[in-house]
């Protein structure tokens, strides 16, 4: 699927319905999931290669970084399904031809369905296809801004809810397998929004030398240079979150050994308090002949007072020692 877009006299993006037959007409060409025909109109009609999606899975910086002729070819990683903590990470390549520019994607990123929306509200310097680009751009650093706020946010949750104060009633263990898996959960978003931006970071490299070479107005250049800086923050905040994480994960297995040794203690002074009545019971269960206490009338109640006796003395002796 093509999806068209013009830019009005206003500066704003209008969808082009239907696709007119002259491509060159267009100032960003959006390319979904494209079909063997597709890829060879665009690139009949625009002079260009459109990268394949074998090409983009690739993980060299040469594969996904470059220039053809007058084309700079831009691949990076990101999220689409961001509202869960299983975001689907797939790559977009942006290829920068001429006035015009070329987006190649097999997924649906929420900034490919806002940016259209909001730039057909508000002129964005949507005029070429590197404004297109740069606007393009700046839409997706803060839709992972977004990402990282909302999971910034359910860290601290977590966070609150591994350290309130907790009762004396040992906590099951189901409660902290879910603190787990939502913790590894968030671990693995956070991770890959790190890699997004790592990919971002670099394309905002390459971009700055295709600014350059374009020799592209001065305004864009430090539009370049803001993304670049806003990436390079989200990539330390990224950071931030992942050692957050990291230590919420060492806590929850810290209050999993807490509590296990605390059902241990208590079978452990269980165990103690119950040991001197079996001594006492043991005794007067041994069958010998001459034992005193088996011919006195108050023998049985005297024993069994001594085992009570000898169960609370060492109960009493836990209790002031602060053991309980």
């Amino acid at each position: 699927m093509i999806h068209g877009y013009k830019c009005d006299d206003d500066g704003r993006l209008i969808a082009a319905e239907p696709l007119p037959d002259n491509l060159q007409l267009l100032v960003w060409v959006d390319m979904v999931d494209p079909s063997p025909l597709e890829e060879a109109t665009v690139e009949q009609q625009l002079g260009l290669n459109v990268p394949t999606k074998e090409e983009m899975d690739e993980i060299e910086i040469s594969s996904r970084l470059y220039s053809d002729q007058d084309a700079a070819f831009m691949t990076v990683i990101l999220p689409a399904q961001s509202e869960g903590d299983d975001p689907e990470m797939l790559p977009v390549s942006f290829v920068l031809a001429a006035h015009r520019l070329i987006t190649v994607r097999y997924h649906d990123p929420r900034a490919f369905q806002t940016f259209p929306v909001r730039a057909g509200k508000v002129a964005m310097g949507c005029e070429t296809g590197e404004g297109v680009l740069l606007a393009l751009l700046e839409t997706i650093v803060d839709r992972l801004a977004d990402i990282l706020e909302r999971a910034g946010r359910d860290i601290d949750g977590i966070s609150r809810g591994v350290f309130k104060r907790r009762s004396a009633k040992p906590t099951q263990t189901k409660d902290f397998q879910a603190v787990l898996e939502t913790i590894g959960q968030k671990g693995d978003l956070v991770s890959k929004i790190r890699d997004s931006l790592a990919t971002l970071d670099r394309l905002t490299g390459f971009l700055s030398q295709v600014t350059l070479q374009r020799k592209s107005a001065k305004e864009a250049r430090d539009r370049v240079k803001t993304l670049s800086r806003d990436v390079r923050s989200l990539s330390d905040h990224a950071s931030f979150l992942s050692q957050k994480i990291t230590f919420l994960l060492d806590a929850t297995l810290g209050m999993i050994s807490i509590e296990q040794n605390a059902i241990i203690k208590i079978f452990s002074v269980a165990a103690v308090v119950f040991l001197p009545p079996t001594l006492i019971a043991s005794v007067y269960g041994m069958n010998f002949q001459h034992m005193p206490e088996l011919s006195w009338p108050f023998g049985y109640p005297l024993a069994i007072g001594l085992m009570i006796i000898s169960a609370i003395v060492p109960y009493l002796y836990f209790m002031r020692r602060g053991w309980l």
